[in-house]
Order: structure tokens, then C-alpha cells, then sequence
């Protein structure tokens, strides 16, 4: 699609009510060939660093943030005790592991700035999104593909989901409530248009959300270049 300022995105405000809080944008134009590498990974490398201490299994399962995850997922009775936020699947890896697995420029980025702020942050390149998207409720009529995996996967209804519709055909979710992406908007080095993803949750305030957003288009913009549009602020 062409990405622009009209881009279509609607969040379900009932999700509000149930703890789904989030602040949502496109970054237009980044060229992730900008800012040398090794700039990039000494900023992620320190980033990592730094939250070494606390990436430790008791701290992890006790922090309010991830917990509020967690809890949030109890919410709407997603089936499985494994199925962690992105932010906590990432320091389980630092604590596993010492650093995050490294992807790329831009994915590198928003994975240092979701450890520095516990929230579960996402990236989906533009060029892949059919229509507009939509945050809300899944019906189990959509399609779903995670990012890595061979084959697409059942969508169980009354989840929450970022969904891709056109209207031409069976809507897409692109991330499994804030947990895992789809294999068909994952950004690669080429990427250039990006719908961005900050969500928190019941233990998050808006102004830490905000704030956290507002830190990743800042980090974005200075390694990447383009422009912010904003689509919705928690």
C-alpha cells in the first residue's frame, strides 16, 4: 500500500476498559542504511547492559509491568501460562542468553528501547499491510501467520489482535495480542514505512506509554531519519 497521512487505524476503546492501552504511529521514509552499524549496536549493547542486572527469573516474575501482562492475558482467558508479552520474552532472553537476538537496524532499536521501558513494542512494514488496522476483538475468522513459522495458524476468537483488513478479503491479524507479529509485515534492512506498536497494560500509566513511544520515534528518527505521524496516544 501507499503509506500516507490518511492511513486507516481504529482502536476498539472497549479494549480500554479491559486494560489494553497503547500509543500507535507511522514512521515515514526511514532509510536504516543511515547511521553506521556498529553506532547501533553500541547503543543496544549498552542498553542490554544495563538491564543485565535485573534479567534475573525472580525479579522478572515479580515486576508489576510484566506481571500486568500477564494478568491481562488472564483477561481475556488466552489459554497458555508460555505465551508472554514481547517485552518479557525479551529479558527472559537476556536472561537466558546475556543479549537479544539481533535482526536488524530498526528491529534492533525498538527490541533495546521495549527492555528499557518493560513495554511490548512492534514494527510492521507498511508495504505489506493491505488496508487499514485495526486493534480489537478477534472473531476466529481471520488469518494468522506468525512471523518464523512454516504454516499459518488457528485464530482463536475473543482475543485481542492488530488486524489487517481491505475489505477484499479474510482480515489478517499481524500481531497476536502484543506476543508475536506475522511472518507477512516482519521488517527486514529494506524496510522503510513502519507502523509502530508501544502497548502497556492495566499496570502502565498513559504517560508511560506516551513517554515510551515518544523515546522510540526519537531513537528512530535519530538513527533512521523520517517522519512521525501520529495515529493514537493511550
Amino acid at each position: 500500500m501507499a503509506a500516507g497521512k490518511e492511513f486507516d487505524f481504529h482502536f476498539d476503546e472497549a479494549l480500554r476498559k479491559r486494560g489494553v492501552t497503547g500509543a500507535y504511529s507511522l514512521l515515514l521514509g526511514a532509510d536504516q542504511g543511515r547511521t553506521p552499524p556498529e553506532e547501533i549496536s553500541s547503543f543496544v549493547d549498552g542498553v542490554v547492559a544495563g538491564v543485565r542486572q535485573r534479567a534475573v527469573r525472580d525479579l522478572i516474575a515479580s515486576d508489576p509491568v510484566y506481571a500486568g501482562f500477564r494478568e491481562l492475558h488472564k483477561t481475556f482467558e488466552v489459554p497458555t501460562r508460555k505465551l508472554f508479552s514481547a517485552s518479557e520474552t525479551l529479558i527472559r532472553y537476556v536472561e537466558k542468553r546475556g543479549d537479544i537476538p539481533r535482526i536488524g537496524p530498526l528491529v534492533d532499536v525498538y527490541n533495546a528501547v521495549s527492555l528499557e521501558t518493560k513495554l511490548s513494542l512492534g514494527a510492521h512494514d507498511l508495504a505489506a499491510v493491505a488496508g487499514g488496522i485495526s486493534v480489537r476483538l478477534t472473531t476466529g475468522a481471520e488469518r494468522y501467520h506468525p512471523v518464523g513459522a512454516a504454516e499459518p495458524e488457528p485464530v482463536r476468537p475473543g482475543e485481542y489482535g492488530y488486524i489487517d483488513g481491505d475489505g477484499t478479503g479474510s482480515p489478517e491479524v499481524i500481531c497476536r495480542l502484543e506476543v508475536r507479529q506475522s511472518e507477512k509485515t516482519k521488517v527486514t534492512p529494506a524496510t522503510r514505512d513502519v507502523f509502530l506498536i508501544v502497548q502497556g497494560n492495566a499496570a502502565t500509566s498513559p504517560a508511560d506509554v506516551q513517554a515510551g513511544h515518544d523515546r522510540l520515534t526519537g531513537l528512530l528518527q535519530r538513527f533512521f531519519g523520517g517522519e512521525v505521524v501520529s495515529l493514537h496516544r493511550p
